[in-house]
């Protein structure tokens, strides 16, 4: 369970470097959710809500998680909440975004949000390249790949990579992704494919999660050489992360994807 601060645990200057932008911060709701920031916090504040997210400067992972965001956010907007402000005090690196006012996704059976989110997915692939070095997705793998998988998970689209459902809120009966702190350059179907997982591992039958991604233009183009090498990279990578018997259930899901 990664540490969460509280707003008053924070540097005074720090919490001053943060009212001087939001004006007074009337409430702040700890945020339990997310593996990339040591402080996240629903701020109620005099010039509206914001949700504040912050990492020590000395917790190199952790910048770099939100300095993707921070990048990468002229290029989401719409799919994902605006950064107002972001800013360095007191050994902190931080941004604030609008504020969603929503829950996170349901992925389980009989779940009404599943349309919402196959519509922003959609968008996602439209998405432009934003002139920034993306590492391919290939580069995830590095060191579990057979000859030919590495060109055959080559792509010109921007992946978000962790669709899972607390990274999509749904607000106002629209789907938002949230967190682009681990992009990806690759095939236009493979966030579908990993949220595709997902719906499983949250109840759904495969043949269920497997219905709704052939709802996604992308995936139903997608080449199945470039699937298989995308279900098998995954598989031997996991593997190795937690062994055989640790990646058993999660590898059996992913590899539906080739049914």
């Amino acid at each position: 369970m990664i540490e969460r601060v509280e707003w008053e645990q924070l540097p005074a200057g720090l919490r001053v470097s943060v009212e001087v932008r939001t004006g007074a911060v009337v409430a702040a709701e700890l945020v339990p959710q997310g593996l990339n920031c040591t402080v996240a916090l629903a701020l109620t504040t005099q010039r509206g809500p914001l949700f504040f997210k912050g990492v020590r400067e000395d917790d190199a992972e952790g910048v770099a998680a939100l300095r993707w965001e921070e990048q990468l956010n002229p290029t989401v907007r719409g799919v994902s909440p605006t950064i107002r402000h972001t800013f360095r005090s007191d050994g902190w690196y931080c941004a604030a975004f609008d504020y969603l006012e929503g829950r996170n996704a349901d992925l389980g059976p009989g779940s009404a949000d599943l349309e919402a989110v196959a519509l922003t997915l959609q968008r996602m692939h439209q998405l432009r390249l934003p002139d920034l070095t993306i590492p391919p997705l290939a580069d995830r793998f590095s060191g579990h790949l057979l000859p030919g998988e590495e060109r055959a998970l080559a792509g010109g689209h921007l992946l978000h990579t962790d669709t899972n459902p607390h990274n999509i809120m749904i607000s106002g009966g629209n789907a938002y992704v949230v967190d682009w702190a681990m992009p990806a350059v690759g095939p236009a179907w493979v966030d579908a494919a990993y949220t595709a997982v997902r719906l499983m591992e949250y109840g759904q039958s495969p043949a269920a999660a497997l219905a709704w991604l052939n709802t996604i233009p992308s995936w139903r183009r997608a080449d199945p050489k470039a699937v298989a090498a995308f279900t098998s990279a995954t598989c031997r990578r996991w593997t190795a992360t937690v062994g055989e018997k640790g990646a058993a259930a999660s590898n059996t899901r992913i590899q539906h994807l080739t049914a």
